[in-house]
């Protein structure tokens, strides 16, 4: 080889080694990703969200509604429950009952059956309303009883002549003021399992496991007897 090829090979390796060179750099930068070790996973975790639990907090933390009536789930009272309420109540075929949360209606319904006595169930939930209305018409009774969708607390209760309800103690607290103020005076109410706290009624009674207490509208009213 001459001098003058020897002189033209080394530029010519010093060309293609930075070609090279350059070649690979593109290719780190642009190309295929140089594989690394993956990334420690992150010790602060988005929160998991159990949407059941979410759900009941979000209700027990919520601020009660204008319309507590509706917050109170349907439990059926047993038909000796039932009876024992109506006796209490003493109710003839001259009354008008009304159940306040009524549910499927069985206890206007009997108060119809057993007494002849007339009946207004008020009740939130639409499809226990017409369950209601289709028990009434199978018991015979459809003409003496009538079921209203509505919210208790919106309810005109001033054609009753004895109350009854199923509700719970919050419930019946925030009842009585209106139960005192449309109610005439010697109306009486009459509730499974749950008291109205310091409003003492004239009668309780236990039955296999139930409550049943018995209040009487009064003549008087004295200063906080409304709750108000």
């Amino acid at each position: 080889m001459s001098f003058f090829q020897k002189r033209r090979s080394r530029p010519a390796v010093l060309l293609a080694l930075a070609a090279a060179a350059l070649i690979a750099g593109c290719a780190q930068e642009g190309g295929d990703p140089v594989q690394t070790d993956p990334a420690p996973q992150s010790t602060v975790q988005a929160p998991s969200i159990d949407t059941a639990s979410a759900s009941s907090d979000t209700a027990s933390t919520a601020p009660e509604s204008d319309a507590p009536g509706s917050d109170v789930p349907y439990v059926p009272t047993s038909p000796k429950t039932v009876a024992r309420m109506l006796e209490m109540a003493e109710v003839t075929s001259q009354d008008t009952v009304y159940d306040l949360g009524s549910g499927d209606g069985r206890i206007v319904i009997a108060a119809a059956q057993q007494y002849g006595a007339h009946g207004v169930g008020i009740e939130i939930d639409a499809e226990l309303v017409k369950k209601a209305r289709k028990n009434a018409k199978e018991a015979g009774v459809a003409d003496l009883v009538t079921f209203r969708q509505g919210d208790l607390f919106n309810a005109d209760l001033s054609g009753a002549t004895a109350v009854t309800l199923y509700l719970l103690p919050s419930v019946n607290m925030k009842l009585r003021p209106k139960l005192m103020r449309e109610l005439e005076p010697g109306t009486p109410v009459v509730s499974h399992d749950f008291d109205m706290d310091d409003w003492e009624p004239d009668r309780t009674v236990q039955l296999n496991g139930d409550t049943v207490f018995r209040w009487t509208i009064p003549e008087a009213r004295p200063d906080g007897s409304t709750g108000e």
